[in-house]
């Protein structure tokens, strides 16, 4: 009897706990400044303290088409409560993006990157895109999100609200 409680009491916890990545627990999201389309400078260390929304993307992209729907709607929800912030790298560029603004209405930045700043994160040349990180109020990232069948919900559905409701009831500990 002892042993199941253990069990069950381990197992709520980590219902609980902010969902890590198996390979990179704790690993903390390599910074950047990189300029949007009004040259502003966005810088992640701006976010400190909360958490915030990282999307690699690309303009011609059907799946960050989609995403940019449920990213306003957390812009809206949220406020300035969380930090969603989406990289563009080439072939985009201040007309794409500037279209892609205007025709998903998007009030969060979205910034340029040469390619640096998405290898620093998902270490490799090529990905699929979008790719999703959940950096959390101390800038350790939580989860990383790829299109595919488990994440439908994040990039089509309400699971990126829950991670944050979840992240935001239970903030990650201060280190």
């Amino acid at each position: 009897m002892r042993n199941h409680l253990t069990a069950i009491i381990a197992l709520a916890a980590a219902a609980l706990a902010p969902a890590r990545l198996p390979s990179q627990q704790a690993r903390r999201a390599p910074g950047f400044s990189l300029p949007d389309s009004r040259m502003e400078l966005h810088d992640l260390a701006d976010f400190r303290g909360k958490p915030v929304i990282l999307e690699f993307m690309q303009s011609t992209c059907p799946h960050c088409q989609r995403l940019a729907g449920i990213l306003e709607t957390l812009h809206e929800k949220y406020g300035d409560g969380v930090g969603i912030l989406s990289v563009a790298n080439p072939p985009d560029n201040q007309t794409t993006v500037g279209r892609f603004i205007a025709t998903y209405k998007v009030g969060y930045p979205i910034v340029f990157d040469c390619g640096q700043a998405a290898y620093s994160y998902l270490r490799v040349q090529k990905f699929d895109l979008p790719q999703v990180f959940l950096i959390d109020q101390q800038g350790m990232i939580l989860n990383q999100f790829s299109y595919g069948p488990n994440t439908i919900a994040i990039f089509e559905g309400d699971g990126l609200a829950a991670e944050l409701d979840r992240l935001l009831k239970h903030p990650a500990p201060k280190k």
